[in-house]
């Protein structure tokens, strides 16, 4: 009996920890900003992480130079303040502190507490989202509210007119299982 038993959980932990961790390199981030009398996005196809259920970790990164919002000028702007040259990439790696269950294959809420880093600058935050299991993927939808000041970015400005110092970011990804190697 305690052979079976053994050979029961042996089997049930080799099969979990294969497909503990999920990846992209193709995820979508994005940015949405105000400013009097206007709004405006900018995204990124290029968002990469790294969910690990085993560990319960969340690892994402994005070079800053793939944002686009569709108006060269107002790119170029956006670069110069982010100082892309000196910072090219945003992070964030933090840690699954609500309940999850890969097993059901249904939406999930979760919270991730972790750290955000941008302009050289780095914030402990708490990111509500979702994760979605089906088979070997899991969709990710998250987002939260960034304050440049927080991250001494100084925002854009045209005469009087600046961009609002609050901006919402969305995170969006189906990651895949990934192999051992």
């Amino acid at each position: 009996m305690k052979k079976v038993l053994f050979a029961i959980l042996s089997l049930a932990f080799s099969i979990s920890g294969y497909s503990q961790s999920y990846f992209t390199d193709s995820g979508t981030a994005i940015f949405h900003s105000k400013v009097p009398l206007h709004t405006f996005s900018g995204s990124s196809e290029n968002l990469t992480g790294l969910i690990d259920l085993e560990n319960r970790t969340v690892d994402f990164y994005i070079d800053l130079e793939t944002l686009d919002t569709g108006n060269g000028k107002r790119d170029k702007d956006m670069r110069l303040t982010l100082e892309t040259e000196k910072y090219p990439f945003a992070e964030f790696f933090g840690t699954i502190t609500s309940e999850f269950d890969s097993g059901l294959k249904e939406t999930q809420n979760v919270t991730v507490e972790g750290v955000f880093k941008i302009h050289g600058k780095e914030q402990d935050i708490k990111v509500n989202g979702q994760l979605t299991p089906d088979g070997d993927t899991i969709t990710l939808k998250a987002g939260w509210i960034l304050l440049l000041e927080d991250y001494e970015i100084e925002p854009p400005k045209l005469l009087f007119i600046k961009v609002d110092q609050e901006q919402e970011i969305e995170l969006n990804a189906t990651l895949t299982i990934k192999e051992d190697s």
